[in-house]
């Protein structure tokens, strides 16, 4: 019973939200070019912030939540459905299904602070602090490279690898996840600004005169 009561007030939280760029999900649509590149935007995902020395008996537990923890910039670790991203020798933001919030399966925030327990660490749920872009297609590295300074040739930044940068002057993590697939994590303040400049970023792709 106290189950059910639960499961409900947790579906009625979900009805009542309204993500960071969800005013433009039929904008993303109708800007979005099939075969070229199409954005949308993934919203509520779970993300963790995690400071913890890796090589701790608390970052073995932590790892053992996350499927591990990254070594090196650039790097991303995980089960496939929670992955760590190296921000730092020391942090990392866990990302995972929004799923993952619920208490009934076990809340992956509530995981990881059991994992770290008493020592030196920390866990902060910034699940709200960002939305997740998700940019596709054979032009979606071009489409990046007009306002982003990294390198994003695929002999640099290769499937798998996620790294802190700026497009349009706004600070994200950039996670290429495939071969013409990236996921963009800005902050939920800068949403509806990036999500326009990528927009406009794309709008060339529509035109027939581009192969």
């Amino acid at each position: 019973m106290a189950e059910t009561a639960e499961l409900a007030n947790t579906n009625g939280l979900r009805a009542a939200r309204r993500s960071p760029a969800e005013h433009l999900a039929e904008t993303f649509t109708a800007g979005s070019v099939p075969g070229a590149v199409t954005l949308k935007e993934i919203p509520y995902q779970a993300m963790v912030g995690i400071r913890v020395e890796r090589d701790s008996d608390a970052g073995t537990r932590i790892a053992s939540v996350t499927g591990g923890l990254p070594a090196t910039c650039g790097e991303v670790t995980g089960t496939g459905s929670v992955n760590a991203l190296w921000l730092g020798p020391a942090e990392f933001l866990v990302v995972a299904p929004e799923e993952s919030h619920d208490s009934l399966g076990g809340s992956l925030v509530g995981d990881l602070t059991a994992a770290l327990g008493a020592d030196q660490g920390q866990v902060v749920d910034l699940s709200a602090n960002r939305t997740t872009f998700e940019l596709s297609g054979s032009r979606a590295r071009e489409v990046l490279e007009k306002s982003c300074s990294a390198d994003l040739h695929p002999r640099v930044l290769k499937a798998g690898t996620a790294l802190a940068t700026e497009i349009g002057h706004i600070p994200v993590m950039l996670w290429k996840t495939g071969e013409e697939t990236f996921r963009i994590f800005p902050r939920a303040s800068f949403a509806d600004y990036l999500g326009r400049w990528l927009l406009d970023s794309m709008r060339e792709y529509a035109s027939p005169e581009v192969p």
